[in-house]
């Protein structure tokens, strides 16, 4: 057989991944058996030896460098819901801006959460019934509540915004040899892009509700959760937690690490990480994953300290959120195992050398390219980004430097990349999203197409030209 059909395979099993995930089925089980069918097209591939030294091993890899972060993620994401934080947050934003601007107070709220490391799924939960009551008061319609969470929640805070903990922000840290504040200010016009873009389209399309006599709509009564999601929070038993209490541990996170990343982590002697007991790595390599880790752990145990009162059942918060932490990460994982995979054929080669030549002498086209496309495939942000990483990091790396483009601007093109075309239809945490507010893709999906797919594309543009004309900032 050729390359031709080598790549055939390649594209069926591409088809039927996204195809399959849509339907519903587990990525744990759709991204070997894909992976697989594809080596069958490539007789020169050994089978068994592809799933358990390949797949798995490029999986394990994954578990073993991120693992950390979806954790300590979660951990921190289902205390801030089960000790009301999230709530109490939400509520201060909405109360201090009004009914009045309901679509900004959402979107606010959803950033502030989003961007202290709340995990979406727990923003969704928290904010959907404040956004609801919002959106009532002020007669806005209904089927514009997940498109503004989505604004708030799925762009600017989870890849642009310096600094954010998401994993998004981090998984092109180890490639690149960066920090979560990679290029700060083309984040910050990244951010402020799609944040200007998201308000500017969810206000025309209330203009003309408005104009055309729709209101909030059919009060439907809130859904049952989708399997395998977060409950929503239970009502607090004690009186909310203040404001400045719930707002302090996000501010631990965010400032703990960049001092970290930035100021403390460089000045120490890490030497030892030469030895190969450490990995014989820089300390650019890991400093990132360290800066996240420990800001991470301090926020918890602040979080922990300031809510004692809140949390009466600490050991079970605690149990759901690390439990809440092993399928996203093996969901993840799994697809970079399938990208390993996929990258290890022959037909990859070629699919490769025409990625890398859609711009050539333009790394930065071709990565954004390569990661958007990706990540629309497996309909997972950090799933399609960690697939381009594992198989073109080292090469864009090379390119990049070849050119005299710096390895934050990589960095933080990466990460917007991301963010586009990830949210198609069948991307889960867009399937969660919609079934939480009670709505239908017919219903509300066209606006969310809008802010989270056109806006962060558009943003990525600039971004790019910026970073081209100017370099890194």
């Amino acid at each position: 057989m050729s390359a031709a059909t080598s790549i055939a395979g390649i594209l069926l099993s591409l088809a039927l991944l996204m195809w399959l995930a849509y339907r519903g089925i587990s990525v744990l089980i759709l991204a070997p058996v894909l992976a697989l069918l594809a080596v069958l097209f490539s007789p020169d591939a050994p089978l068994l030896a592809s799933y358990t030294q390949v797949f798995m091993k490029a999986l394990g890899g994954f578990v073993m460098a991120f693992f950390p972060l979806f954790l300590l993620g979660s951990l921190f994401g289902k205390l801030m819901e089960a000790s009301g934080a999230a709530r109490t947050l939400a509520l201060a934003i909405v109360g201090r801006l009004g009914a009045q601007r309901a679509l900004s107070a959402v979107v606010l709220a959803c950033a502030l959460l989003t961007y202290g490391g709340v995990s979406l799924f727990v923003v969704a939960f928290a904010v959907y019934p404040i956004a609801a009551e919002l959106f009532r008061a002020a007669q806005l319609p209904k089927r514009l509540i997940p498109a503004t969470i989505a604004l708030g929640a799925f762009t600017f805070t989870m890849t642009a915004l310096p600094g954010t903990p998401a994993i998004q922000n981090a998984i092109p840290m180890p490639y690149f040899g960066t920090t979560p504040f990679a290029a700060p200010g083309l984040g910050l016009i990244g951010g402020a892009v799609m944040l200007a873009l998201g308000l500017l389209w969810l206000s025309l399309r209330a203009r003309r509700a408005a104009a055309s006599g729709e209101f909030y709509g059919d009060d439907a009564p809130h859904p049952q959760a989708p399997a395998g999601a977060m409950n929503p929070p239970a009502p607090a038993r004690t009186p909310p937690l203040p404001f400045v209490l719930a707002l302090a541990p996000i501010v631990t996170v965010v400032v703990l690490n960049y001092l970290l990343a930035e100021i403390v982590l460089p000045r120490m002697d890490t030497g030892y990480l030469a030895q190969a007991l450490y990995g014989a790595v820089s300390l650019d390599a890991v400093r990132g994953v360290w800066a996240i880790i420990v800001a991470l752990t301090a926020s918890i145990v602040l979080l922990i300290a300031l809510a004692w009162r809140h949390l009466p059942q600490l050991r079970e918060t605690l149990d759901a959120g690390a439990n809440s932490a092993i399928a996203p990460i093996f969901n993840t994982a799994s697809q970079v195992g399938y990208g390993a995979v996929i990258a290890s054929l022959a037909g990859f080669a070629l699919i490769r050398d025409a990625v890398l030549g859609i711009a050539p002498g333009y790394p930065l086209v071709s990565l954004s390219v390569a990661v958007n496309v990706l990540a629309g495939i497996t309909g997972s942000a950090s799933g399609g980004m960690s697939i381009a990483l594992q198989t073109l990091g080292s090469t864009y790396l090379a390119m990049a430097q070849a050119v005299g483009i710096a390895p934050e601007l990589l960095h933080r093109v990466t990460a917007i990349a991301t963010g586009g075309l990830d949210a198609l239809p069948h991307n889960g945490a867009v399937i969660t999203l919609l079934s939480i507010c009670g709505l239908t893709h017919r219903q509300s999906y066209f606006d969310i197409f809008v802010v989270a797919v056109a806006a962060p594309i558009v943003a990525l543009l600039v971004v790019v030209l910026l970073g081209s004309a100017y370099g890194s900032f």
